[in-house]
């Protein structure tokens, strides 16, 4: 079985379907609620275990009831959770999530990991075996940087994908150990001023290949060709009816490991391309379908499997 490492974020998210945000000292009464974990890593490891992959999260969670649900709820859904703070009692995040019924649009608010200073664990290698491909989203710092250097010396060398939702900090430490950086349009590296410059950093800094989305509107990607030049060019996102757009993201870098993972990287560009368009019509999906996980119904049936 093809197998997925994913490091960073896990989180409980309370999700609520809301006419509109409410305002200074204004209750609303929600449409639908839903609870579910959540976090860049864990959202995508779902994602990979949903299209039939192995799917392993190295995480930070501890001894508090929210960690036990987080856990529960990520088996129940094929993922293998390892938690390397298991005695810690500091809570994990809780996300508040709103969904604007008319246009799927969602707000969080959330401490992310500001909560934990997670340490990679001694046995880390171990939980890397037979991975095939390992995605950062740069969470838990130090783990993020001990799990890159240690799939580069990793049996079989699996692909490093990175998560880039916004810059971090330890994204310097990171870039010369990752072969694909999928960035939001709002990522900029340092220095940098628009998607492009700031993909042609992440490049000229050791990326492999740079991918950027863009919402509804294409991707675009770069990456060196074995002549030493750059070739780029776009992927069309599918047109759908967006409903919810909570874990889009999520949903694209997940099954970008998986369909990667079936073909590896050429040095022409062709398989990144590929890729790229599978993990769209993906997230594509993902927006069509209200709730954190009622679309995986659709994503696991024989006529979406790709």
């Amino acid at each position: 079985m093809d197998v997925g490492v994913f490091v960073g974020l896990a989180t409980l998210d309370v999700v609520h379907r809301v006419t509109h945000l409410p305002g200074a000292n204004e209750k609303v009464t929600a449409l639908r609620q839903d609870v579910a974990a959540g976090g860049p890593a864990a959202n995508a490891a779902v994602v990979f275990a949903a299209l039939g992959g192995h799917a392993r999260l190295v995480t930070a969670l501890g001894t508090d009831p929210v960690a036990r649900l987080i856990r529960a709820e990520l088996e129940s859904r094929g993922v293998e959770v390892i938690d390397v703070t298991p005695t810690a009692t500091t809570p994990p995040a809780v996300s508040a999530v709103a969904i604007t019924d008319a246009t799927g649009d969602r707000a969080v608010t959330s401490i992310d990991a500001t909560a934990h200073d997670v340490a990679a664990p001694g046995d880390l290698a171990q939980h890397l075996a037979g991975a095939q491909v390992v995605l950062l989203d740069g969470h838990h710092p130090r783990l993020a940087v001990a799990a890159a250097g240690a799939a580069r010396v990793a049996p079989g060398q699996p692909l490093v994908v990175l998560d880039a939702g916004r810059w971090r900090p330890v994204m310097a430490h990171l870039l010369d150990l990752v072969d694909v950086a999928i960035c939001s349009a709002d990522f900029r590296v340092p220095g940098t001023t628009d998607p492009e410059t700031s993909a042609v950093a992440l490049l000229e800094r050791g990326v492999g290949s740079v991918a950027t989305t863009h919402g509804a509107a294409p991707v675009q990607w770069w990456q060196p060709t074995s002549s030493g030049r750059t070739t780029t060019g776009t992927v069309a996102v599918p047109s759908v009816r967006v409903v919810d757009t909570l874990g889009a993201g999520d949903a694209f870098h997940g099954a970008f490991a998986w369909f990667v993972v079936q073909r590896p990287l050429d040095p022409d560009g062709a398989d990144v391309r590929r890729a790229l368009d599978s993990a769209a019509r993906v997230a594509a999906l993902r927006c069509t379908v209200a709730g954190p996980r009622d679309w995986l119904e659709a994503l696991t049936s024989p006529a979406t499997d790709r």
